[in-house]
């Protein structure tokens, strides 16, 4: 049983990497600086980082030791997210990528539904 969920683990990190890698292409080709980095060949942990716009940061971590989501604004945390929570608000991210008017030249940074993010604008 234990080697079965293992498998299943690696499995879904390898998903999600492939999912992050395809998120910062999209993200490149709309304008955002963006980057998906992977160690080695296996796909078993990434760093996704994405620039929303003025000193407005976000950075997912994914590998076998768990799953964070990093928000930042002039280089202060204002939130830190992890696990499906984590998961949960990168889906958010990309369905409002995913939603975008591909000709709409503003930022996505009012989007997100961060309540900090919404007090510091």
């Amino acid at each position: 049983m234990f080697t079965r969920l293992a498998q299943q683990h690696r499995d879904f990190v390898r998903d999600l990497v492939m999912n992050l890698q395809a998120l910062a292409i999209v993200l490149e080709n709309r304008g955002y600086l963006a980057s998906c980095y992977t160690c080695g060949g296996e796909m078993n942990s990434a760093s996704f980082m994405v620039s929303l716009g003025k000193d407005h940061l976000i950075r997912f971590l994914v590998s076998d030791y768990g799953i964070t989501w990093t928000e930042m604004r002039d280089d202060r945390e204002l939130m830190k997210l992890e696990g499906a929570e984590a998961i949960s608000q990168l889906q958010e991210l990309a369905n409002l990528i995913k939603y975008q008017d591909h000709n709409e030249s503003s930022s996505i940074i009012n989007s997100l539904p961060t309540k900090e993010l919404q007090n510091m604008a």
